[in-house]
């Protein structure tokens, strides 16, 4: 009995730690088997659709890099998406006015960047919790998005503005590597700086963090500013990918993220995050859209599967959060 009590609680552990793997997994065995049965050709299983997904894949990637470091702070961003349309605005409007194309991906930088700062601002100078003031700012920003756009799409900017953040080095798309770049980055930095082992702490205890002399208001700058610097990226290369900026853009694009990120093993709660299971979560949703559009399921099923997901990636979170503590 103690043999089989020891074996049930390796395997919860190892289904907790690696259960999105498995997941995954399982996503790619049964659109593979099912994909030629439905279209009578195995559209899954090619080069093609493959740099496809992880083009896919790419936007949310980086946006959900960005939200694993906040959410692991016990944060959350729900401006995110509103952050992908101003920032993009911006840099099309600058490059619209005569701004080469490394200046115009700087401002959508610059203008992600002053959004998570001002919403640090509003957290920590103001005292608003962080699901209050990025529900607020959300609306701020898509609304700012919108009067500087008058509420069209922005075209004719630089062409080399999409040759460079749209193109390819050979087969592999741009977007995809510059995913990949940010992933190992963030990495490094939440698993070998102070900065992300302070994350991590202020996540877990703020109070202690404060006690231990962590400077958390300065921090949660950090975080935050570092979340809409990333955030500014994706929305430039979105930009370069549609080829305009749309006031509109972005939509429902934090709800990916966080979903992403909490099925990746991000704990909701704060105090523990994992990129590589972030961008595994991002490859898991990035697959579920992928399947479904091949296997031609209206787009409106996918709000319904993807919110889900959600539910699915909450309720992982919570059970896992058991297992470890029974550990």
């Amino acid at each position: 009995m103690q043999n089989s009590s020891s074996y049930r609680s390796k395997l919860l552990e190892f289904l907790a730690k690696y259960g999105i793997f498995l997941i995954l997994i399982i996503i790619v065995l049964v659109l593979s088997i099912i994909t030629p049965v439905i279209r009578g050709n195995q559209l899954f299983l090619s080069s093609r659709n493959f740099f496809q997904v992880l083009l896919q894949a790419s936007i949310n990637t980086i946006i959900a890099v960005a939200m694993t470091f906040i959410i692991t702070s016990a944060g959350i961003d729900l401006s995110v998406g509103s952050i992908v349309a101003l920032a993009g605005i911006a840099a099309a409007l600058a490059m619209q006015a005569g701004a080469g194309p490394w200046l115009g991906f700087l401002i959508a930088v610059l203008a992600g960047t002053l959004c998570g700062l001002f919403n640090a601002f509003l957290i920590n100078e103001v005292g608003l919790v962080p699901f209050i003031a990025t529900l607020g700012t959300m609306g701020i920003f898509r609304g700012l998005g919108l009067i500087f756009s008058e509420g069209l799409p922005v075209y004719g900017f630089s062409r080399d503005f999409l040759a460079i953040f749209a193109g390819r080095l050979g087969p592999v798309p741009v977007q995809v590597i510059v995913a990949v770049a940010i992933a190992i980055i963030g990495w490094f930095i939440l698993t070998q700086t102070r900065f992300g082992k302070y994350t991590t702490s202020i996540g877990g205890n703020e109070e202690t963090a404060k006690l231990a002399g962590i400077s958390v208001k300065r921090y949660k700058y950090g975080i935050y500013a570092f979340g809409g610097l990333l955030t500014g990226v994706a929305s430039a290369l979105l930009t370069a990918r549609l080829s305009s900026a749309d006031p509109t853009a972005g939509t429902f694009y934090e709800l990916d993220a966080i979903a992403a990120t909490v099925m990746g093993g991000t704990s909701l709660n704060g105090g523990s995050g994992t990129i590589l299971g972030t961008v595994v979560g991002a490859l898991v949703i990035s697959l579920v859209r992928n399947g479904m559009n091949l296997l031609n399921v209206p787009s409106f099923w996918q709000q319904f599967v993807i919110g889900s997901v959600i539910i699915l990636a909450a309720a992982l979170d919570q059970w896992r959060r058991r297992q470890v503590a029974k550990v």
